[in-house]
C-alpha cells in the first residue's frame, strides 16, 4: 500500500510539474529539443534526485538510491520510447540532433559514471570479507560528472541562442507557474519517501537485497513522470521532445543525482561487483536504442515491442539473481 500511495503522490506532483514546466518553456520560447532535454527533463527527474537524497540521509541506503537511478535509466530508455512508439499512430520520428547529440552525450554520461566508480575502487579500495570489489566515493570524485553536466548545459544554451522562435508570445503568469512547480516538487518528495520506505520494508520482510526493490519498484515509481510527459508529447506530435526528455532525464540522473548524493553524504561506499554489471546492461540498452533510432530516423512498432521484451528479460534476470537462482553477477550477497 505504501508503494502504491507513494506512486500516486509522485504522479500528482509530476502532473503539476509537467504543466508548469511546459508553460514556462513556451513562455520563454525555448526550442523543442532544449525544452525536452533540459527544462522538462530536470523537472521529471526530480523523483530520482529525491530518491538518492532520501535513501542516503534518512535510511542510510546509498546503494538503494544508485539502484533506483540505474533502474530508472533502463526504464527510461527501454519502456518509455516503446510506449511512445505504440501510443502514436505512425512511427515515432527522431532527427539527427537527437541521435547524434543527445544519444551520444548520454553514452558519454554512462562512461563517465562508470569511470567514477572505477576510480573509487582503484584509489580508495575497501577491504571486505566476502571478496567483492568495493570502493569509497569522495566529494572530489563526484565533481567530475557535475562538471560534465555543465558542459551539456552549455551546449544546450548555444542551441537556445541560435534558436529563432517564430511563435506568438505565450501569455502566462510566470510567478504562478513557478509556484505550481514548487508545489509539484514538494509532493514528489513526499511520494518518494513512501517508495523508498516500501523498498526497505520489502527487503526486510522477504529477506531480499534492497537493491532488488530499488532497481524495480522504486525505479518504476519514480519513472512515472517521465513516462507521462513523454507519451503526452508523442501524442501531441512532439516526438522529438518526448525522446529528448528521456535522454535528458537520464543524463541528469547519471551526472547529477548520484554525485549530489555523494556530496551530501560526504563519502559513500559503492559495490563495484554489482555496479559494473548494471552499468554494462545500461550501456547495452543504450546502444540498442541508439541503433533503433538511427535506422531511418524512426522507431517502429516492432522495435517498440522489442524494447518491452528486453526490459522484461532484465527484470526476470535481476529477480533470479536476487533469489540466488542464477549467479551471473559476481558476489551478489543478500543485503547488497
Amino acid at each position: 500500500m505504501i508503494a502504491v500511495a507513494g506512486t500516486a503522490v509522485v504522479w500528482k506532483g509530476s502532473g503539476l510539474l509537467e504543466r508548469s514546466s511546459e508553460r514556462l518553456s513556451r513562455y520563454y520560447q525555448l526550442p523543442d529539443i532544449v525544452q525536452g532535454a533540459i527544462v522538462v527533463a530536470i523537472g521529471s527527474s526530480f523523483p530520482e534526485l529525491a530518491t538518492v537524497v532520501v535513501s542516503t540521509l534518512i535510511h542510510g541506503e546509498f546503494e538503494l538510491g544508485v539502484a533506483a537511478i540505474v533502474g530508472s535509466a533502463l526504464f527510461n530508455i527501454l519502456i518509455i520510447p516503446a510506449l511512445c512508439g505504440l501510443a502514436v499512430r505512425n512511427r515515432l520520428a527522431t532527427n539527427r540532433d537527437l541521435v547524434y547529440k543527445e544519444a551520444q552525450f548520454y553514452m558519454i554520461s554512462v562512461a563517465a559514471l562508470l569511470l567514477m566508480f572505477s576510480f573509487a575502487v582503484i584509489y580508495n579500495p575497501v577491504e571486505t570479507n566476502g571478496g567483492e570489489l568495493r570502493g569509497e566515493l569522495t566529494r572530489g570524485m563526484a565533481l567530475a560528472p557535475l562538471l560534465l553536466y555543465g558542459v551539456y548545459v552549455f551546449v544546450q544554451y548555444q542551441d537556445t541562442k541560435d534558436h529563432q522562435s517564430d511563435a506568438d508570445v505565450f501569455h502566462v503568469r510566470p510567478a504562478r507557474e513557478w509556484g505550481r512547480l514548487a508545489a509539484g516538487l514538494g509532493l514528489i518528495l513526499i511520494g518518494v519517501e513512501g517508495l523508498v520506505r516500501a523498498a526497505v520494508n520489502f527487503g526486510d520482510i522477504l529477506g531480499t537485497p534492497s537493491f532488488l526493490w530499488g532497481i524495480t519498484v522504486v525505479a518504476a515509481g519514480t519513472s512515472v513522470p517521465d513516462a507521462f510527459v513523454s507519451v503526452r508529447a508523442a501524442r501531441n506530435g512532439k516526438s522529438v521532445t518526448s525522446t529528448a526528455n528521456v535522454l535528458g532525464s537520464n543524463i541528469f540522473d547519471l551526472l547529477c543525482c548520484i554525485p549530489i548524493g555523494v556530496l551530501i553524504a560526504g563519502t559513500v561506499v559503492i559495490n563495484y561487483s554489482v555496479a559494473a554489471p548494471m552499468m554494462a546492461v545500461l550501456t547495452l540498452g543504450t546502444i540498442i536504442l541508439f541503433l533503433m533510432m538511427r535506422t531511418h530516423m524512426i522507431l517502429s512498432r516492432k522495435e517498440s515491442w522489442s524494447l518491452l521484451m528486453i526490459y522484461a528479460a532484465f527484470i526476470l534476470w535481476i529477480a533470479l539473481e536476487s533469489f540466488d537462482m542464477v549467479d551471473l553477477i559476481v558476489n551478489f550477497p543478500p543485503g547488497t
